[in-house]
Order: C-alpha cells, then structure tokens, then sequence
C-alpha cells in the first residue's frame, strides 16, 4: 500500500466499515466474520479467550468506554458491560453505532469519533475496552490511541486492549504444520474427486470465508518491544497477557473435531493461563491492560 496521510487512512476505514465491514451477510452476522473462526470446535476455546477481557476490567462501575466499538455484534462482547450503568460506544463508522444501539439500546451512549482523538475528559470511565480496533489507527498515531484510552481512565481502574502483533513468534514457529495440514487437505479433496471440502466457518447462516471476495482496509501492527518502548516514553504503564495466541489461519487448517480439536485447545488455554508472559508476547493476539495507579492526580 502506497503511504497515504493520516486523514486519508482514516476516511478509508471509516468509508470500508460504513460500505462493507458492519454490513450484515446474514442475521446477526457481518462481513468481517470471515476474520474469526466460528466453527463448534474453537467455540469455547474463544469464549474464554473473550472472558479475559471482563477479568482485566476488574469491578464495575458508572461510565464503560468501548473504543472502536464496532457494532457490538457478539454476545460475550455484550458481557463487558453488563456490571456497568452505561456503556460509552465511540467509533469513526456511524454505520457501526446505528448496529450497536439496535443490541445495547438505552444502555449505550453513541459517539462518531477518533479514538486517537477522543473527545472526553480526563479521567471519565471506570472502564476500557478496546476490541481489534487500534491497528485501525495510522501507525504514527498508535502509541498516541494508547496514551488518550490511558488519560480519560479513572485512577485505579483498567483498559483492556485487544490488538495483533505484527508478527507471532508463536504462530511463525508452527507454520510448518499449518502447510502440512494445508498439503494433506489438499491431498484429500483431490483423491475424493473434489468432494471433501476445505474447513468453513460453521454459523447460523453457513457463511464460508472462501466463498467471499477478498475485501480490507488499512491495518497495521506493532511489535511488542517497540510498543511497550513507545508507551513508556508517554508514560504509559503497560501489562501484557494474551487474549488469543492462535491465528484464525491456525485454527481453521489445524483444530478439527475429529482431531482432538477441543482438547488440543483446552491445553492451550491451560498453557497460556500458567505462562502469560510468553504468550502474550510471542502469541498472535495479544491482550494489552492499562492500569492506572489509584494515586494518579488529574
């Protein structure tokens, strides 16, 4: 992708979210589903990948800023606000808004903005939450997203950051099974005479990923030591633990029902619980808390 300005990213995120990405393929379910893996096998392997997320928000509260809240469209999404009296819904798409308010309703807030430009106050929410949202940002303005989620939290509450590497030490290790399961797949389809096919995402509406046009916008990543650095340099204290340190690639071609799938999962879950460190750093996925010392002055 050529380098484009700062204003020109983010009218081209804003434009594909609103035209393509919080359109729904189906009933509840939306074209950026093809980034997830919602076959049976992987189900409860992501729900408590997504109950992280409510553990490092820790205690309920007033005000639940979801920054780049996208349309709300899954229910443990929904979760994270459930102990809190309004749930703050900040996003460039006004498409995306229009879908949450129809899910959250009167307990939701909804405001069309930047969240590298956030418009609220110092220290206003008991809570952040931050969903595959901040490689949206252009790169520059990254750690700056971090530094604003990190100013309008309250003192001696968290942000709960959920974003990808650029690159995972973890997933880069195992590509080499990736491709044989890749090969042996193939080998399969062609001795089945084409009738075996490829892994599919499993929902209420069948929507296969392979069966969709490549579609995207502009995302880019950071590594861990280079943003940890950056967030450091703005003060900016910073934990990381993984939310999920398999790709989606990974358990497409990888995780199958009749291949152990779950129970291979439930030993990852197991592993990343007992090493976060490691996973967090050097898993695809990982979970970014900002926690605020109870002492900080506004």
């Amino acid at each position: 992708m050529p380098d484009l300005d700062e204003a020109t990213i983010k009218e081209q995120v804003r434009e594909f979210y609103d035209r393509v990405g919080w359109q729904q393929m189906g009933e509840g379910l939306y074209q950026n589903a093809r980034y997830e893996d919602l076959r049976p096998v992987s189900q409860e392997y992501i729900q408590r990948c997504h109950q992280r997320v409510s553990r490092a928000l820790g205690t309920a509260g007033n005000l639940l800023l979801d920054a780049g809240s996208g349309p709300v469209q899954y229910p443990d999404y929904l979760a994270y606000s459930q102990g809190y009296r309004q749930r703050v819904c900040a996003d460039l798409s006004i498409t995306a808004l229009k879908e949450a308010r129809l899910r959250l309703g009167e307990h939701g807030w909804y405001v069309v903005c930047d969240i590298a430009r956030l418009p609220f106050k110092a220290q206003a929410f008991d809570g952040i939450v931050s969903l595959h949202a901040v490689h949206h940002v252009p790169y520059p303005e990254q750690p700056k997203a971090y530094g604003n989620l990190y100013r309008v939290l309250k003192p001696g509450r968290s942000a709960a950051i959920v974003n990808a590497w650029n690159r995972s030490s973890l997933m880069t290790h195992w590509q080499w099974l990736v491709r044989s399961m890749d090969w042996l797949m193939g080998v399969r389809r062609r001795l089945s005479g084409g009738k075996t096919q490829p892994p599919v995402e499993t929902s209420p509406t069948n929507v296969a990923p392979s069966s969709q046009p490549a579609t995207g916008t502009y995302t880019r990543h950071y590594d861990a030591n280079t943003l940890l650095a950056e967030l450091a340099r703005l003060g900016v204290p910073a934990e990381l633990r993984p939310w999920r340190s398999l790709s989606v690639r990974f358990l497409r071609v990888v995780i199958h029902p009749r291949l152990a799938g779950r129970a291979v999962l439930k030993l990852v879950y197991w592993l990343e619980e007992r090493y976060p460190t490691y996973f967090g750093r050097n898993g695809q996925y990982p979970l970014i808390i900002l926690r605020k010392p109870q002492q900080e002055k506004s």
